[in-house]
């Protein structure tokens, strides 16, 4: 289980990571209609909140003591593709696809979460 667990941790901090680049180099409005409500300093922070995220999905690898930081990155990811979801749901008309993209991230994030919380915590494994 640790072994998936840091599959998907680095995965998703990659994943994140270039999400994070992406949108320093494209504003809200280019993006999808839906984001366009997005003010481009809200984009900009939530790319910071990514890469702060990323940084702290893979952080325990050199530093045990930093494991706290992996479910509430995973968290803080999670509620970010919430939010990208409700925006589509509310804005788009009749342009779900990107829903069921957001959803799975969102679920790995949530798995990542809870596996670092109740299945496998990094101090558990540490210690191990």
């Amino acid at each position: 289980m640790n072994i998936l667990l840091w599959t998907l941790q680095i995965l998703i901090a990659l994943h994140t990571a270039v999400g994070a680049i992406w949108k320093f180099s494209n504003s809200s409005e280019q993006t999808m209609p839906s984001f366009a409500v997005i003010p481009q300093g809200v984009w900009l922070a939530m790319s910071v909140v990514e890469l702060l995220c990323a940084l702290a999905l893979v952080l325990p690898l050199l530093n045990k003591s930093l494991a706290f930081l992996v479910p509430v990155a995973a968290g803080l990811l999670v509620a970010e593709m919430l939010l990208f979801c409700g925006l589509q749901l509310y804005f788009a008309e009749g342009q779900y696809s990107p829903l069921v993209y957001w959803l799975i991230v969102a679920a790995l994030c949530s798995f990542v979460a809870y596996g670092r919380m109740v299945l496998e915590p990094l101090s558990q494994t540490a210690a191990a």
